[in-house]
């Protein structure tokens, strides 16, 4: 796999890469300059000497110059013809505290005014760099939101005379915690003299990057230092790692041992790939040979990838997503479409690719038609998409690449939204609630989007595959969060992205986190450690998204060493302040807005306060929306807006989902139920809270459970095993208003006799608990309306609580009863003995 030489055209933005006409751009550069200044063209070298060079350097299979000086017209049109493209610094004096000094702004703003304006259009530019280096007491001195503030600005400056231009500056990472908003892409100048440490950085970086490009603008190595074979050796490593990490490109520093700095040669450093008297070194061969190979460096093997598209009625996006899984770069490889009962044009679209097996089950939902792929899969590994996705031609090639690199059961990328998308697509790209990556890690991941994930088929049947609980959401969480419950580790590539498309419309938008409030309410009974008590997720790692961008942060450091003279200058970001992102919770306007408005009819001293809490929660949302990352060629005047309008909604339809599914929980069936009340009777089980039996044979306690278990999904009987954390072994539901909690102990007396001990402790549901705060909360609001009038109007929503109480009670008692005697009866299928504890005596007697 080889990339494509390029044509020479203007080369644009393509989601963590760039494209060039139709191919993808890698950069592979090298710095060239700058030299002694000459009259009438600045630090460049004459047109006869960059002539020879350009010559050499397309020898070397370098297709970017970086330049720290704005060229000549010359000199552009020599590099256009040799079809090198130049990254292009623009020079301004930021070695003052130029925030402080209005005139060096404004010479600042200048000085890329000009020098844009001296290149723009020409085919030769790849991307201005508006700064490079800024000392990093100067940041500390001025602050580094008001630094990145200004970077933004000269990029604005940028761009209003050449508006189609990409941008960037050079930072390194004594000043890592610089984040423009408006640069287009980061540009980092790195020397690391260890390639694993370099790794690390890079995936460090790589976050920081997000969903922007990252190249390595500057590395090098000096050849009197370290020697020509351990340069070339190192040259080589390190342009595999950039590559190998995602990166879009590599600049090495530099061509030629000749430069100049502050207009005087530098004699005691010899960074070039070439000699003074532009003689190429053994260096210069090993960077020629990396360049040929990259991007695609060669796998330790090749395993065969079964990638699989679960569709329903996706006929409208299905034919893009094929398209593009069928250019994939990668070698070997398998599409298995799986119809999951479509009635669309599925069936005919898929048809017209040959190549891509099809397979029709009837209408089971997401998780069904997925297992229903990887049965049928071929592949070692098998990578998931969905039919409104397209692939990157490399997404197989980074994400297999990172399976085999790290010691991951699965590994994840990237979604991204593509830039035909309307933009009302990419305001529901900012708002809360869409597809996100959550990582432990640089490179671990707790969580793998759906849209873009690929596990090896053994750590796939090791968990039995996905729960088909899960027909339209939450499959891709529970089956990470499984893989991590039985000890493995999910890593993430960020070069392996897809092209998601989002809901095209708030309507669409918040259907779908209707979907996804009952997928958690699914999730909180399979996975309760993940959830606090109001419905919250617990991650414990970072979510990366734009919406997360959008939220309120808490406080970050940023670490500047000793007197700010640390050479890693890292930001420890903090997680958002969630007592403000609570505020525009559903549980916040149940439990606090909600109540204090109704209070304040009976006590108007509480409506002020009332109207604080709403102002509070609107005003998050505003806050949310003004720092939303909309991307600029789909925004709109009313973009933000629909932003505030979706951080507003999104809770509140999501959380209502959430609760329903809480509270409709599903019932014992009436079969069972008849058949459990008269085995009760027949049993004399009167609402037992503990049963013991003697068993004669080899089945323990985890044995029984585990029948148990069989036996309450066979008969449809709603229940959750406990997944580690609680105090009980089997949490089971008969009714919405009740739940029995079984716990088990077996004490042993020989090899093959046992005495087996079950207590069954019951209480109110969430339902129950939600009925009876309902009625309290209506009888106070009574008590404040009427109590001076009617005196006795408390006595009604007594009475109902009364009534209320009694009922959860009844039902309370039932459900132990049934679950009393469903255990009774799998136990005397075992041939077990039911004993009673004799009061008296307190030993056992048979019951």
């Amino acid at each position: 796999m080889n990339a494509v030489p390029t044509t020479s055209s203007r080369v644009r933005l393509a989601g963590k890469f760039f494209r060039l006409g139709d191919r993808k751009f890698y950069v592979k550069g090298v710095c060239y300059g700058p030299f002694a200044v000459r009259a009438d063209d600045g630090p460049f070298a004459s047109q006869e000497q960059t002539l020879r060079d350009f010559k050499l350097i397309r020898q070397l299979g370098a297709n970017l110059l970086r330049v720290y000086a704005v060229p000549p017209r010359w000199f552009l049109d020599l590099a256009e013809a040799h079809q090198l493209k130049l990254l292009i610094d623009i020079p301004w004096d930021n070695r003052r505290c130029f925030l402080d000094s209005a005139a060096d702004r404004a010479q600042a703003r200048q000085a890329v005014r000009q020098g844009v304006a001296k290149c723009a259009g020409h085919p030769a530019v790849f991307a201005f760099s508006v700064a490079n280096e800024v000392p990093p007491e100067i940041v500390r001195w001025s602050g580094a939101r008001a630094v990145a503030a200004f970077i933004d600005e000269l990029v604005a400056v940028a761009k209003d005379i050449a508006p189609e231009c990409l941008c960037t500056f050079g930072n390194y990472p004594p000043t890592e915690f610089l984040c423009p908003r408006q640069i287009d892409f980061l540009c980092f100048n790195v020397y690391l003299d260890h390639t694993p440490a370099l790794e690390s950085y890079l995936a460090r970086l790589q976050m920081l990057a997000h969903t922007r490009p990252l190249i390595l603008g500057e590395f090098g190595f000096d050849s009197d230092r370290v020697g020509e074979s351990s340069k070339s050796q190192r040259l080589s490593g390190q342009i595999a790692a950039a590559f190998g990490a995602g990166l879009a490109g590599a600049v090495v520093y530099s061509f030629t041992d000749e430069w100049f700095k502050d207009g005087k040669p530098v004699s005691d450093w010899a960074m070039g790939l070439t000699t003074r008297d532009r003689q190429p070194k053994p260096s210069f061969y090993a960077v020629q040979e990396a360049f040929g190979t990259a991007p695609y460096f060669p796998l330790p093997r090749w395993p065969k990838v079964s990638v699989v598209v679960a569709v329903y009625n996706g006929g409208r996006t299905l034919r893009a997503c094929l398209e593009s899984l069928v250019r994939l770069t990668y070698p070997d490889y398998e599409v298995i479409v799986v119809d999951d009962g479509s009635t669309d044009a599925t069936g005919q679209i898929a048809s017209l690719f040959p190549t891509v097996r099809y397979l029709r089950q009837p209408h089971r939902g997401l998780s069904v038609a997925r297992n229903t792929g990887i049965a049928a899969a071929q592949g070692e590994i098998v990578a998931f998409t969905d039919a409104d996705c397209q692939a990157d031609e490399d997404w197989l090639y980074y994400l297999v690449a990172e399976l085999l690199r790290g010691n991951w059961a699965g590994a994840g990328g990237h979604n991204l939204l593509p830039a035909e998308d309307l933009p009302g697509a990419a305001a529901v790209l900012a708002a809360p609630g869409g597809p996100a990556h959550v990582m432990l890690t640089d490179r671990e991941a707790e969580h793998l989007p759906g849209c873009n994930m690929a596990f090896w088929k053994w750590a796939l049947d090791q968990i039995g595959g996905f729960d088909p609980l899960f027909t339209t959401a939450g499959d891709d969480v529970d089956v990470c969060w499984r893989l991590l419950e039985h000890g493995q580790r999910l890593g993430f590539s960020p070069g392996g992205f897809v092209w998601h498309h989002r809901r095209p419309n708030a309507r669409s938008y918040l259907r779908q986190q209707a979907g996804y409030g009952r997928a958690e309410a699914l999730l909180m009974r399979k996975h309760p450690e993940y959830f606090n008590a109001l419905g919250g997720t617990r991650w414990r790692g970072r979510i990366y998204s734009r919406a997360a961008c959008s939220t309120w942060p808490g406080r970050s450091v940023i670490y500047h060493g000793i007197f700010a003279t640390g050479f890693f200058q890292a930001l420890y970001a903090a997680d958002p302040i969630h007592p403000l992102l609570w505020c525009t919770s559903l549980e916040y306007h149940g439990l606090v807005t909600v109540p204090l408005l109704i209070l304040s009819a009976p006590f108007p001293v509480l409506l002020p306060v009332g109207l604080a809490a709403l102002a509070l929660s609107v005003g998050v949302c505003v806050a949310a929306a003004l720092r939303a990352d909309v991307p600029k060629p789909q925004r709109r005047w009313w973009s933000r807006p629909l932003v505030a309008s979706l951080f507003w909604l999104q809770p509140i339809v999501r959380g209502w989902a959430r609760w329903q599914g809480r509270l409709m929980w599903e019932t014992i069936p009436k079969p069972l139920r008849q058949r459990l009340t008269a085995r009760r009777r027949l049993g004399g089980l009167d609402a037992p809270r503990e049963l013991y039996y003697w068993a004669d044979g080899r089945l323990d306690r985890v044995g029984f459970l585990a029948k148990l278990t069989q036996r309450l999904d066979a008969e449809g009987w709603p229940n959750r095993t406990d997944a580690g954390w609680s105090d009980h072994d089997l949490e089971i539901h008969g009714n919405r208003w009740s739940r029995v909690r079984l716990t088990t102990v077996n004490e042993d007396y020989s090899a093959d006799q046992r005495l087996f001990r079950f207590r069954l402790r019951s209480a109110w549901s969430l339902a129950g608990w939600v009925a009876m705060g309902s009625v309290v909360a209506a009888g106070l609001l009574g008590a404040g309306l009427w109590g001076r009038t009617m005196p006795w109007s408390w006595l009604v929503p007594l009475a109902v609580a009364v009534g209320l109480g009694s009922f959860l009670e009844i039902q309370r008692r039932m459900l132990r009863q049934w679950v009393g005697a469903f255990v009774d009866e799998l136990a005397r299928e075992q041939g077990w003995t039911r004993l009673r504890l004799d009061p008296a005596s307190q030993s056992f007697v048979p019951a």
